[in-house]
């Protein structure tokens, strides 16, 4: 079966050619990312109850939601946080494999059966379930440079209108969101409690008064159906639209025809939607754009995809509106996939390097160089069909893969060596001959390593995300390299090998240079032969070494700091800052400005982002703020994130 291989190298150059082809097919379509997605779906419920704090919320909308939450299909937990400001956010985590589309549905049944248990405003304002993208990918800024005619509240819902909708249309984008509160134009009724008081007037009835002015109607239309001439549409003006005609809202009338207009008990002016939160960036006032990668996209593409455009949408800012990115993924991943792909190529120079040394035959180093490459690149077209992607993990398992692949062709070579080396003249008998010898032990010795690599690709959780990918990559790697074994490289062999001379008129210095190698080897290999018969002699000092070893393994162990991946210098740093609660947001404001001033002096920043009125780890409130750190690339400081 394997003879015809050699007897046809065609067929195996097409079998190599075809396993590259597809190698690169797989290449081009697979996601580029940093890890793997290792985080468990989850699924996020969001009510609001207008007004309320957090210990209302707790008790007034919490229970129902989660009592009818609990249970749903494969959950694994959820957990709740209330803000003073009426916000409650349920995040509900599934099992690893769970569908987030149908979680998401499930979840929103589930909601629907409690909304009938809910307050009023809650419903009024809404609920939403949506599924929650873990992988934040950019964050994209805008600020102002003349704040008396641009404040925040324009450039949000500039963004909202101009920007994130072109956003969330760059494929692998999973969600853009703005970070900072809700700050979209409101028009903003702000009551006096003295007036109020003085006509006995409560806020439900200022309400009920807006609710009853300010409606949509569809009021029909006249003529339909009659024998009149003509057939009218009538219009109704809809809802009020700009703070004059909310201040002359009626409120209450009296019997000797006074009325009460809104503007008599409250101050009326078009604003945002909660001033619970402020953002400056660089000291100036703006707003950030959180940016979510959807799972299974190339990070680096949509990233690319975002910077252009963003510099196309620059060119119709308004005067004075710049943007920048202060964080991205694309700069750290670009340096570590980088750094890995070097040290790809470095391991493949280096094992040529040490085959050509001991081969000392161009030739014969020829033909693990071939073969090394077609099984490398024939494990991207099967990382495509279970769904990996191109990562550090795998990336770095192919850098094993070169020193483990290697070795299935060169005891190919070596078994033709030997042939050679005991008389062959023809290089196809002596592969023909070789691989009747060694072609069981090519396989034997592809299942024994497959056999060390696939176990681990069992573990269950995140931590089994990043042994599968690991594990399988290297085992279709040594899979393929027993391929090539079997087909290219006996072919290769009978093609490129030459009968050895049996003399040598004169030596070239490359010949003198293999006679002092060997010569040097050969007094290693002696050495080592007189230490392991030393060895032999002195048992005890090999038990001695064992135990040493063992005891400091085991130390190591036990002292050696653990995480769950290493901590890696991204460029940037977050700073979340938190004060006793009911803190104001001008005391945080003045907190967040001084370690905003600390950063600033520290060589290497180049940006900050100063958020009042939440941070990463305490959600919303006034007592929360965070500073974020953008620092210059890293060639051009000597400082660390550490």
């Amino acid at each position: 079966m394997l003879q015809k291989f050699i007897d046809r190298p065609v067929l195996s150059t097409v079998i190599a050619i075809l396993i590259v082809i597809l190698g690169l097919i797989g290449l081009k379509s697979l996601p580029l990312q940093q890890f793997p997605d290792i985080a468990p779906p989850a699924v996020q419920v969001v009510a609001l109850y207008p007004g309320a704090n957090a210990e209302t919320v707790l008790r007034s909308v919490a229970p129902s939601l989660e009592e009818a939450i609990n249970g749903v299909e494969n959950m694994s937990y959820m957990s709740s946080t209330a803000s003073n400001d009426g916000s409650l956010v349920i995040t509900v985590n599934f099992k690893l494999g769970t569908n987030p589309d149908q979680a998401a549905v499930n979840v929103q049944n589930r909601v629907s059966q409690a909304s009938s248990q809910l307050p009023p405003e809650v419903v009024q304002a809404g609920i939403s379930t949506t599924k929650q993208q873990n992988s934040l990918l950019m964050v994209v800024d805008l600020y102002t440079e003349n704040e008396k005619q641009y404040d925040q509240t324009f450039l949000t819902n500039y963004a909202q209108i101009n920007i994130i909708p072109d956003l969330k249309r760059i494929p692998g984008v999973g969600q853009a969101i703005t970070f900072g509160g809700n700050k979209d134009y409101s028009l903003r009724v702000w009551l006096n409690p003295a007036k109020m008081a003085s006509y006995n007037l409560t806020p439900k009835e200022v309400m009920g008064a807006i609710q009853d002015k300010n409606l949509e109607a569809a009021p029909g239309r006249f003529g339909e159906g009659s024998k009149e001439a003509f057939e009218y549409v009538i219009k109704y003006k809809g809802k009020l639209n700009n703070p004059a005609e909310y201040e002359n809202i009626v409120v209450h009338s009296n019997s000797d025809g006074s009325v009460l207009r809104l503007k008599d008990v409250a101050r009326i002016e078009l604003g945002s939607y909660t001033y619970a939160s402020s953002t400056r960036i660089d000291g100036k006032s703006g707003l950030n754009i959180g940016i979510f990668q959807l799972p299974g996209s190339n990070s680096s593409d949509v990233q690319i995809a975002i910077k252009e455009m963003m510099e196309k949408a620059s060119k119709d800012f308004p005067k004075d509106v710049k943007h920048l990115i202060l964080y991205n993924t694309k700069d750290s991943l670009d340096m570590s996939i980088s750094q890995v792909k070097s040290t790809l190529i470095e391991a493949f120079i280096l094992v040529f390097i040490v085959v050509f040394l001991f081969l000392q035959d161009f030739r014969a180093t020829l033909i693990p160089a071939i073969a090394v490459p077609v099984s490398i690149l024939g494990t991207f077209f099967f990382m495509q069909i279970f769904g990996f992607s191109v990562n550090l993990l795998t990336l770095f398992a192919l850098v094993l893969a070169i020193g483990i692949v290697v070795d299935d062709a060169i005891v190919v070579v070596e078994a033709v060596h030997a042939k050679l080396d005991h008389g062959y003249k023809s290089a196809k008998k002596a592969t023909i001959h070789a691989m009747d010898e060694i072609s069981g032990a090519i396989i034997s010795i592809t299942l024994v390593m497959a056999a060390v690599f696939i176990p681990v690709t069992f573990i269950n959780g995140s931590t089994g995300v990043f042994y599968k990918q690991f594990g399988i990559t290297l085992a279709v790697a040594i899979i393929l390299s027993a391929v090539n074994a079997l087909t290219l490289s006996p072919a290769l062999c009978a093609l490129l090998l030459k009968p050895h001379a049996d003399d040598h008129k004169h030596k070239s210095y490359l010949q003198r240079f293999y006679t002092s190698f060997n010569v040097a080897f050969d007094n290693v290999t002696k050495r080592y032969k007189r230490s392991v018969s030393f060895l032999s002699v002195k048992k005890w000092i090999v038990l001695a070494s064992i135990l040493i070893s063992g005891l400091a393994l085991f130390y190591m162990m036990k002292t050696t700091p653990s995480a769950f991946v290493p901590s890696e210098d991204q460029g940037t740093v977050f700073a979340n800052i938190s004060l006793p609660p009911s803190s104001s947001m001008e005391r945080s404001d003045v907190i967040a400005k001084q370690v905003d001033s600390i950063a600033k002096t520290i060589p290497g920043v180049k940006n900050t982002l100063r958020i009042v009125g939440q941070n990463f780890t305490a959600g919303a409130g006034s007592a929360y703020s965070m500073v974020i750190v953008k620092l210059v690339p890293w060639g051009d400081r000597d400082l660390s994130v550490d």
